[in-house]
């Protein structure tokens, strides 16, 4: 039986494996290395519309793929159901939301290049 954070893991690395394959791989690690300390910052609703506001094909796609590892359906979605949660959904959604950040980071960080 594997814990929701080794699943987590495992399609996290599955997703910054296939992205370190592409030609924005920097900018996607970039994003990877800043969005935990954006998320502790400046909160998990700010640090979402962040994302999906830079215009960066690959921190979009960052978004995407850190909504998908936790099951929702994309960015926006993750986005709005921050901004809909009540209290302490909220507070579980960002602990989540953090704990999929940093393995994100650390993958990023291992396996793509500069």
């Amino acid at each position: 039986m594997r814990t929701r954070s080794q699943t987590w893991a495992q399609d996290a690395y599955e997703r910054v494996k296939e992205r370190a394959k592409r030609g924005d791989a920097r900018e996607y690690k970039d994003m990877a290395l800043k969005f935990p300390v954006l998320v502790r910052q400046a909160g998990l609703s700010q640090a979402l519309a962040f994302v999906d506001s830079r215009g960066k094909e690959a921190h979009k796609a960052l978004g995407d793929d850190l909504a998908r590892t936790l099951g929702h359906g994309g960015l926006r979605d993750l986005a709005e159901k921050a901004r809909k949660a009540e209290l302490l959904q909220y507070l579980r959604l960002t602990r989540e939301v953090l704990v999929v950040a940093e393995w994100y980071k650390r993958f990023a960080q291992a396996l793509i290049e500069g």
